[in-house]
């Protein structure tokens, strides 16, 4: 699977279970971290916790693939999941618009807004 397909099944999933604001963001020509950035919002601790415990699940079951890395799913503020060339952000709504990480990262042609 190469990140292009990794982005997509990732947004699916997060769309699937109701996250908002789904966005990507191609820095593979800003940093050498990773190809992609996710963005996506939930609407509580609960909602950004569920949404990363269910990406997580889905892609083990469906790729067989596990984070390198993972934090915050047990406050639920802001889970960062780790897919080596794909990292993906869930934040809570004060987090997202705190971090801004569209802002930091986007230069105009490089941020993609999800539609299913």
């Amino acid at each position: 699977m190469n990140s292009k397909e990794k982005v997509s099944l990732i947004c699916k999933c997060l769309s699937e279970k109701k996250a908002k604001g789904i966005v990507y963001i191609a820095v593979e020509h800003k940093t050498s971290l990773c190809d992609y950035f996710v963005v996506a919002g939930g609407t509580s601790k609960t909602h950004v916790k569920s949404l990363a415990e269910n990406l997580e699940e889905i892609m083990k079951k469906q790729q067989n693939l596990t984070p390198r890395r993972s934090e915050g799913l047990r406050e639920g503020r802001w889970a960062v999941l780790d897919y080596t060339d794909v990292i993906v952000h869930i934040f809570g709504d004060e987090e997202r618009d705190f971090y801004n990480l569209e802002r930091l990262w986007e230069d105009g042609e490089n941020l993609v807004k999800y539609e299913d």
